[in-house]
């Protein structure tokens, strides 16, 4: 039985992919180029970023995710901000100045963003019909934070993905939605392994820094 529902859950996926419109498919290879090339630290990722949210207003705007479709504005300039961000503080075309914050100042942050959270989140659960609202504010409210992060280089970034992926595949796996939970599964191997690139450079660089 358990293998039956692997080869349904398998086909279709396969299937949801395989006949995605051309508009909505292109903006799935863009988001997954965003992420590996920013795993990579390839500052071609902020371009990738922009198709993707591009495509993604028009797509959530047309299916009246009005909301959706305004993050995707946000993330539009954020593509932008972060392709002058990594040009200017860059060494070359494919490595990147990493930094890290202190645990500290992330715990003051995370708890900043909780309340923030909470409190749209009780916002959608009495006012609109929204469902799982305070999932949909935590996981909202963290990827725009997550989003500076990428712009100003900062190793962390990678951590809050992984959360946030993990949450959004709750979200979409409850909401009958299995393709979109598989692609979010394959964001959090590639936030992990962008968290482990970016560790490296992040050592590569402090090794510099004592000669």
């Amino acid at each position: 039985m358990q293998i039956g529902n692997t080869l349904t859950l398998v086909n279709e996926t396969i299937s949801y992919f395989t006949n995605l419109p051309f508009l909505e498919l292109t903006a799935v290879m863009s988001a997954l180029a965003y992420v590996i090339l920013a795993a990579k630290g390839n500052i071609l990722c902020w371009p990738a970023a922009f198709i993707s949210t591009v495509l993604y207003t028009a797509i959530f705007y047309d299916v009246y995710l009005w909301m959706d479709s305004l993050l995707q504005l946000y993330y539009m300039g954020m593509a932008i901000y972060g392709w002058f961000c990594w040009r200017k503080n860059k060494k070359n075309q494919t490595s990147l100045f990493i930094t890290t914050w202190s645990l500290a100042l992330h715990t003051k942050i995370i708890v900043l963003l909780a309340g923030i959270s909470v409190g749209l989140g009780w916002l959608m659960a009495n006012f609109t019909p929204a469902d799982f609202p305070y999932f949909d504010s935590f996981t909202t409210v963290y990827a725009v934070f997550a989003t500076y992060l990428v712009t100003k280089q900062v190793l962390e970034n990678w951590l809050y993905w992984v959360v946030i992926d993990l949450a959004s595949i709750y979200i979409y796996s409850v909401k009958g939605l299995a393709p979109t939970a598989i692609l979010f599964a394959l964001y959090v191997i590639l936030a992990l392994y962008g968290y482990y690139q970016w560790q490296q450079s992040l050592k590569g660089q402090q090794q510099l820094s004592r000669v």
